[in-house]
């Protein structure tokens, strides 16, 4: 178990300063420029999309605005997405935020992603010492995959996500919740390859409280971890399509907006990099003050739970051990 070095991760880190999105793409080693809002659907900051049942769960807000732009690549190429935190080549995000890489695919669309048309091509998760996340730190803010080599020629919508879990051990009503990282790029496939991608998993439906890895805990003892979504589609094997999911999600709060599609197909070429979007300075409310003796009872948080911070609306008391205060954004029940 890897407790200690969790703990420490998550006393460093603020609400604002460890979050990810995605820079550009690269293929067989090629970088192909600064592709935020030229081939990437990118969002308006780095924040995370935390309220499963959302649109933006798919391809992140501003997911159904469409991009100006195609990458292109061949079927069987070698593809690298590159990530970041605030400046190209950074930390990328926070170790404290562990958990899961996730690549699906989709025949192109307007739409902003919802719906039963997404198809797993690449999952990297716990491996029994090292979490996907911390990989990608490691690789300089890559995520490595191959496109399949039997996917039909064609525009699609890929779409890639880190999982933050570090607090998933409980939903996002109660003020905790995973945070998904996720980002869809417009990528033109070449190729003699034959099979259009039919898993048709709905990922803002799929993603729910039943699916396994939505919920879990960081914190405790574990030795493996349930990756959300179907498994990982074997093109060409007659591999089925994902089941429906488990039980039916919240219904959307708003409609993501849509545009016109692009009238050309482009290649990209490295494009002059523009800055990242701002973010929001940590307000200078003070935390309140932490619970130093084990509480009992409904609302308690669990051990290695949090119990108090900045903004903090969840539980103060802890129904093991007692409220300890690492930083004034993060109290977390230890013995």
């Amino acid at each position: 178990m890897r407790f200690a070095a969790l703990s420490a991760a998550a006393a460093l880190a603020s609400t604002a300063s460890a979050h990810t999105h995605m820079f550009s793409v690269w293929v067989n080693g090629e970088d192909q420029g600064d592709g935020r809002n030229v081939y990437i659907r990118s969002p308006p900051s780095n924040s995370p999309v935390k309220e499963l049942g959302n649109p933006a769960m798919a391809c992140n807000v501003n997911g159904g605005k469409v991009a100006p732009k195609f990458v292109s690549a061949a079927a069987g190429d070698e593809l690298s997405f590159e990530w970041y935190h605030d400046n190209r080549n950074d930390d990328i995000i926070d170790l404290s935020h562990l958990g899961p890489v996730i690549t699906y695919i989709a025949p192109y669309t307007e739409g902003d992603g919802s719906g039963a048309i997404w198809t797993k091509i690449d999952e990297d998760g716990y491996d029994g010492s090292t979490w996907g996340v911390e990989k990608v730190v490691a690789n300089g803010g890559k995520k490595d995959f191959t496109l399949p080599s039997a996917l039909a020629p064609g525009q699609y919508l890929v779409r890639q996500e880190m999982i933050g879990l570090h607090e998933a051990d409980a939903l996002y009503t109660t003020g905790r919740g995973a945070q998904f990282y996720p980002s869809c790029v417009q990528l033109e496939v070449t190729g003699s390859g034959t099979e259009v991608p039919s898993q048709n998993y709905d990922i803002v439906e799929g993603y729910n409280a039943d699916e396994p890895g939505i919920v879990f805990n960081l914190y405790g003892s574990y030795t493996s971890y349930p990756i959300p979504g179907p498994d990982v589609f074997s093109f060409g094997s007659g591999s089925s399509p994902a089941p429906e999911p488990t039980t039916a999600a919240p219904a959307p709060t708003t409609a993501a907006p849509t545009t016109a599609a692009p009238s050309t197909l482009v290649t990209v070429t490295k494009a002059p990099a523009t800055s990242a979007p701002p973010t929001t300075a940590a307000p200078t409310t003070a935390a309140p003050a932490p619970t130093t003796t084990a509480g009992a009872g409904v609302g308690a948080a669990s051990l290695y739970g949090q119990c108090g911070g900045i903004n903090w609306k969840g539980p103060t008391a802890c129904a093991e051990g007692a409220c300890k205060h690492w930083n004034d954004w993060y109290y977390q029940c230890v013995n």
